[in-house]
C-alpha cells in the first residue's frame, strides 16, 4: 500500500511560518496546505484565524494499533507504580552516562515491547526506544536483571493474561533490545520513552510511559501514562492537586482528538487546550530541573508576554498531557546549547496536545519532524501553545532570544 493510499484524514494546522499568507508545505508526496486569514492589530498582539489543513492520512484508522498501545503504557505504568511505591537502594542502576535508570525503565521496554508484539502479530515490528540491555549482560547487572524479570513476569500474572508464559532473562533481554530500531521515513515505527522523567520517578514526582506510532516519519497516534498527574486540574501556583484521584492516560490519533482516562480504564472524556487570547491571563510548563531547559530564558519570554503568573514546573511530558486538558497554555522548552532533542521526549506528546487542538514547533515556528531518525534537529527550543498566543508568543520568543546573542 502506498503513501499516498495510506494517507486520508484531516488534522490540524501545526506549522507556522508567516501568520498572514497560505502556505503549502509538499514533503515525500504528501501535501499539506495551512490556510491562514489576514492578520488583524488588536492591542498591539496579532490576531489569526486558522482554518484546518487536510493531509492524506491512512485509510486505516489505526484501532488496533491505538488499543495495543493503550494496553502496553497501562501495563508498563503498573510496573512502575509498583517499583515507585517501594523504591530501594538496590533498584536504582548508574547507567554508564552516569544518569539514574531503575528497574523500571527496563522492566516498562520489555512490557511494552512484548505486548505490542503479542498483540499486533501480523505487523512486522520496529521500536525506536530509549534503553538497551549492554549494562544488564554485564556481571555487575545481573541482579538487577532477575530484579527486572520478576517484576515483568509478576505484572503480567497479575495482569490475568494468558497469552504469556512465564518469561526468562533472556526473554527480557531480548524484548528490551527490540528497541534499537533507527526509525526513519519509512514503514512504521514505534516510539517509546519507557520512563520519561527518570529524575522525577525517583523522587517520587512526575513520570510519564510515553508511546507513539510513525508512518512514513508522521505521528498517527501517541499515549501517555502519567501514573501521578491527577485527574483534576493541575492549579496555576502548584504542581499537585488537592484531589486524591491520581493517574492519568492521554491517547490521540491523527485526526480524531485528544482523549483523557483514568489509569483504572474508567470513561474516557475529549479534552482540548485552552482558549485563553491574552498572555497576561497564560501559565505555562518548564522542566523541573533547571539542567533540562534554560529557566532564565523562559522567564524573560513569560515577562515579555506580560503573563503575570509563576510557571508550573513538572518533569517528564506530563506537561504535555495537562496542556492538552487545558491546565495551562504554554509549554517552553530551552535545553542547554549542544543537547540534541530525542523523537521519544515528544513524539507522544506532540500528537496529544495537537489533536487536541494545539501547536508544537520548534523556536523558529517550524514543525518539528520525527522522520529523520532517533534525533531531533530543531531551532533553540520548542514551544507549545494555543492557535490564539502562538503568534505573540513567537515574537517574543524571537526578541529574547536575540537579545540574548547580543549580549554574549
Amino acid at each position: 500500500m502506498g503513501t499516498q493510499t495510506r494517507w486520508l484524514v484531516a488534522t490540524r494546522a501545526v506549522a507556522i511560518k508567516d501568520w498572514s499568507c497560505c502556505e503549502t508545505f509538499r514533503k515525500k508526496s504528501i501535501t499539506t496546505t495551512v490556510s491562514c486569514f489576514s492578520s488583524t492589530t488588536r492591542s498591539s498582539s496579532l490576531s489569526c484565524t486558522w482554518s484546518p489543513f487536510t493531509t492524506i492520512v491512512s485509510s486505516m484508522s489505526y484501532d488496533k494499533e491505538l488499543a495495543a498501545a493503550k494496553k502496553a503504557a497501562t501495563l508498563a505504568a503498573r510496573l512502575c507504580q509498583k517499583v515507585q511505591k517501594a523504591l530501594l537502594q538496590s533498584d536504582v542502576h548508574s547507567k554508564s552516562d552516569k544518569s539514574p535508570v531503575t528497574v523500571a525503565d527496563y522492566g516498562s521496554q520489555a512490557l511494552v515491547s512484548l505486548t505490542l508484539e503479542r498483540e499486533l502479530p501480523s505487523q512486522s515490528f520496529s521500536l525506536v526506544a530509549e534503553e538497551d540491555s549492554g549494562d544488564l549482560r554485564k556481571e555487575s547487572g545481573q541482579d538487577t536483571l532477575r530484579r527486572i524479570t520478576d517484576l515483568v513476569n509478576d505484572t503480567i500474572a497479575n495482569e490475568g493474561s494468558h497469552s504469556f508464559s512465564t518469561l526468562t532473562t533472556d526473554d527480557v533481554l531480548k524484548a528490551i533490545d527490540s528497541g534499537k530500531s533507527e526509525g526513519g521515513s519509512v514503514g512504521r515505527h514505534w516510539v517509546l520513552d519507557p520512563i520519561d522523567g527518570t529524575k522525577g520517578f525517583v523522587r517520587g514526582d512526575q513520570y510519564a510511559i510515553a508511546l507513539a506510532l510513525l508512518d512514513e516519519g508522521k505521528v498517527v497516534l501517541g499515549v501517555l501514562a502519567c501514573p501521578n498527574l491527577p485527574l483534576a486540574t493541575i492549579g496555576r501556583n502548584e504542581e499537585h492537586s488537592s484531589s486524591n484521584e491520581v493517574g492519568c492516560l492521554f491517547f490521540a490519533k491523527v485526526g480524531d482528538g485528544t482523549y483523557m482516562q483514568a489509569l483504572d480504564g474508567s470513561t474516557q472524556t475529549k479534552v482540548n487546550v485552552s482558549a485563553v487570547d491574552n498572555p497576561e491571563e497564560a501559565s505555562f510548563f518548564e522542566s523541573y530541573e533547571a539542567a533540562h531547559s534554560s529557566h532564565d530564558l523562559s522567564s524573560t519570554i513569560a515577562e515579555k508576554l506580560g503573563v503575570k503568573a509563576p510557571p508550573v514546573r513538572i518533569d517528564s511530558q506530563a506537561k504535555y498531557g495537562a496542556l492538552s486538558r487545558g491546565d495551562g497554555a504554554i509549554y517552553l522548552r530551552f535545553p542547554h546549547k549542544g543537547y540534541r532533542e530525542k523523537i521519544w521526549d515528544h513524539a507522544a506528546g506532540s500528537i496529544v496536545v495537537t489533536e487536541a487542538g494545539g501547536i508544537v514547533s520548534d523556536a523558529a515556528g517550524n514543525p518539528l519532524d520525527f522522520s529523520k531518525g532517533k534525533f531531533l534537529d530543531v531551532d533553540t527550543g520548542i514551544i507549545v501553545t494555543n492557535q490564539n498566543l502562538m503568534p505573540s508568543l513567537l515574537r517574543a520568543v524571537k526578541e529574547s532570544l536575540n537579545e540574548k546573542a547580543s549580549s554574549l
